[in-house]
């Protein structure tokens, strides 16, 4: 017969509790809050408050934390604390350049192994993007662009590539809130289709060329400089 003592374990992975599930479920809120924009880059994040919210100690936090900031969602500084990373230009420059060696690289592999099953889904994550779009929701949007692509990167049958391209995404994701224009998506769900035709048709080194292109034309979209003035002319600007 099990004891009142060998229940408080089960006890302590409930909802309330700092167990793996939940520090799990936790991560992927504050991921999700993130990466749709709820969490603005340079968002304080105190433990503290964390902790109340969720219901976990102050050291379950600490390790979501820790874990959010390898996949540099998060930034801890010392004696600061941990704060929704802001992207410079040259990370935001950076990323692209990942992806687009990445993302292009598989789309041979995706058009040799996509099945029609495949296109439906695709297809749905496109229209939903489109409503969201549609609904003024564009943080919605971003996070329905940025999970086409992940998608589109796990059916290359490479994991380890897809877990990666998910981690640029989101990155992306952060770069829009920083660098972007406010009602501009940068990644067009009209592009999404045009891509999925060429794959569709298995014709790998098109869907390559345009993701290429696609890529570009998010990264155009965005205003990726860092602040001019960081040692202004102050004679100039005092000379009146």
């Amino acid at each position: 017969m099990p004891t009142k003592a060998d229940e408080r374990p089960k006890r302590r992975l409930g909802k309330n509790g700092d167990g793996a599930k939940r520090h799990d479920e936790i991560y992927r809120t504050i991921s999700d809050a993130i990466i749709e924009h709820r969490l603005k880059p340079g968002a304080r994040l105190r433990e503290d408050a964390l902790a109340e919210v969720f219901g976990v100690s102050r050291t379950g936090i600490r390790k979501i934390l820790q874990r959010l900031a390898l996949e540099q969602l998060v930034t801890l500084t010392p004696r600061r604390g941990a704060s929704v990373t802001r992207p410079t230009a040259e990370e935001a420059k950076e990323v692209f350049a990942a992806r687009q060696m990445v993302e292009c690289g598989l789309m041979p592999e995706v058009a040799r192994r996509i099945t029609a099953a495949d296109v439906r889904d695709l297809r749905d994550n496109i229209r939903r993007e489109l409503e969201a779009l549609r609904a003024g929701e564009q943080s919605v949007a971003i996070k329905l662009s940025a999970a086409f692509h992940e998608r589109l990167a796990r059916l290359s049958g490479n994991a380890t590539l897809a877990e990666f391209v998910g981690r640029l995404c989101s990155r992306s994701s952060l770069i829009l809130a920083v660098y972007g224009n406010t009602g501009h998506l940068g990644c067009e769900s009209h592009d999404h289709d045009d891509l999925i035709g060429f794959l569709e048709e298995r014709d790998g080194e098109r869907a390559k060329a345009f993701m290429s292109r696609h890529l570009r034309a998010i990264e155009a979209s965005l205003a990726i400089t860092e602040e001019e003035e960081e040692h202004p002319d102050l004679h100039q600007i005092f000379s009146e």
